[in-house]
């Protein structure tokens, strides 16, 4: 199992290497796949719990929230949510009661979970394309730099948080969600995500309070987004979310800290730096 992660993790970071320093449709399109892998192992999971989802229509609308990251505005993005919202509700009522309340909630919670948590990886990474930031890696567009901040700060933590937690790890986390995480580890995670974000702020040349800051929010942020999906998990009975990764699950599993990362460092970029 060791051996299996660790060549997948190989493999993807060197394939993430080359997709999100390319950009352009390479990157879009390949959001697109992993967002709507992602949308399907959420109603497979669900399936697992007999709540039946509307998937046709979510792999739409998700489609659509990433082409409005990518293209449109945040009024289309807005407007999009609302359409949404209205036809699940109709559903509800033509097709009541095989697709009722809670068929239409957790679709509507699953399209918006996945659907605007990876816009945010387009959003981010398209954010001024058109500056650029020096560093002894070369010469990175300045959304790339903060998109690779959001991805290696949330590594070193998952990272840090294992290794702290399995050797010092005694106080519980949140044992009714995922029994294994400490808060030893949580606090070990936060460290190791501030250190490596620092680190990486001196080699992207970015102000030491912005990277620390960032580094801490994504610390915070992180360990939640994976509580997050441990909760869907539990709720719906399953150990993880797919078998697409070999040693890491399915997409669900390897970009759920990813998901709440992202959009946070995106809008302290809009807030306080841009």
């Amino acid at each position: 199992m060791l051996i299996k992660r660790i060549l997948t993790a190989i493999i993807g970071v060197i394939v993430a290497g080359y997709i999100i320093n390319y950009g352009q449709w390479l990157f879009a399109c390949s959001v697109g796949i992993l967002a709507l892998l992602a949308w399907q192992e959420f109603c497979v999971m669900f399936k697992q719990a007999n709540i039946s989802l509307w998937s046709g229509t979510g792999s739409v609308g998700i489609a659509l929230l990433l082409g409005c990251a990518w293209l449109g505005n945040s009024q289309e993005i807005n407007m999009l949510v609302m359409m949404l919202t209205l036809l699940v509700l109709v559903k509800t009522v033509v097709f009541s009661p095989k697709f009722n309340i809670m068929n239409a909630a957790v679709t509507l919670f699953g399209i918006l979970y996945i659907g605007l948590s990876f816009s945010h990886l387009l959003l981010l990474r398209f954010t001024d394309p058109s500056v650029y930031i020096t560093s002894v890696f070369g010469s990175l567009s300045f959304g790339t730099a903060f998109l690779w901040i959001a991805f290696i700060g949330t590594w070193a933590n998952d990272t840090f948080a294992f290794f702290v937690g399995s050797r010092f790890g005694k106080n519980k986390l949140c044992p009714q969600v995922s029994p294994g995480k400490t808060i030893e580890g949580a606090i070990g995670g936060i460290v190791g995500s501030i250190l490596v974000v620092v680190l990486l702020g001196c080699l992207f040349k970015i102000s030491l309070i912005h990277s620390a800051i960032l580094g801490l929010l994504v610390g915070i942020v992180a360990p939640i987004g994976d509580l997050s999906e441990s909760a869907v998990k539990r709720f719906t009975g399953v150990k993880d979310s797919g078998k697409l990764l070999p040693g890491h699950g399915g997409v669900l599993d390897r970009f759920d800290s990813i998901m709440f990362a992202v959009p946070t460092v995106y809008y302290y970029l809009h807030a306080f730096v841009l």
